[in-house]
């Protein structure tokens, strides 16, 4: 089993025992405090929910923040070697969590930006209970080929993605959109035009939005 990954958490914005959870995953270089205050804009959406973001279990080449993989080289197969090496210490994280908080197997969300992202879509798909929701904010899908073989259920998809990104294209998230239609997965798709690499209102809002949707009655 992998080290356990830590970072920052918040409670729920209404108080009280949380009856969800939505996991934060930064993206390359960063740390969970990155996304963390994101809990004080969908806590309003999601008042019950618990948010955490664990740090990425590898430290970033620069020597300042982390890394879920090395992408010195970006070829399809060592990107996809990267994720798989980094998936189970996402599935301990999550299970931790759960755990931790005393909520039932299904009540979680996750959401990632860049190459968290590429995390949340890849391993939230191969889970073997379902989130509620994957959230995946300037991503794209590895290693889409095998989705379809290796997926364990169609759980909610949203891509949001900046129109003007000079990361990681827009066309990342346009071909995982086709993808993730072509496995059966509901997928919400927004491209914000003008945007570069970031999170904008209307980014927030939509998250918000499929959140909340998510977390509906349950």
């Amino acid at each position: 089993m992998p080290d356990l990954l830590d970072g920052p958490r918040r409670p729920p914005a209404a108080g009280g025992a949380p009856t969800g959870l939505v996991v934060l995953c930064h993206g390359l270089g960063a740390d969970g405090n990155d996304l963390i205050d994101l809990a004080e804009t969908w806590g309003q959406a999601v008042p019950h929910a618990a948010f955490a973001s664990p740090d990425a279990p590898f430290h970033h080449e620069s020597g300042f923040g982390r890394q879920w993989w090395s992408v010195a080289d970006r070829a399809p197969a060592v990107m996809e070697a990267g994720v798989r090496r980094a998936a189970p210490y996402l599935d301990a994280y999550i299970d931790a969590e759960l755990a931790r908080l005393n909520l039932p197997a299904d009540a979680y969300a996750l959401m990632g930006f860049s190459q968290g992202a590429m995390m949340v879509l890849f391993t939230g798909l191969r889970r073997a209970v379902a989130p509620r929701a994957i959230l995946a904010f300037s991503g794209a899908l590895v290693a889409p080929d095998r989705l379809s073989a290796e997926m364990a259920h169609p759980a909610p998809v949203l891509l949001v993605h900046g129109e003007a990104d000079e990361v990681v294209p827009v066309a990342r998230s346009r071909d995982a959109e086709i993808a993730l239609r072509a496995a059966a997965i509901p997928v919400e798709a927004v491209f914000v035009p003008r945007l570069g690499h970031g999170i904008d209102p209307t980014g927030l809002a939509m998250g918000g939005l499929f959140l909340q949707r998510a977390f509906a009655g349950g």
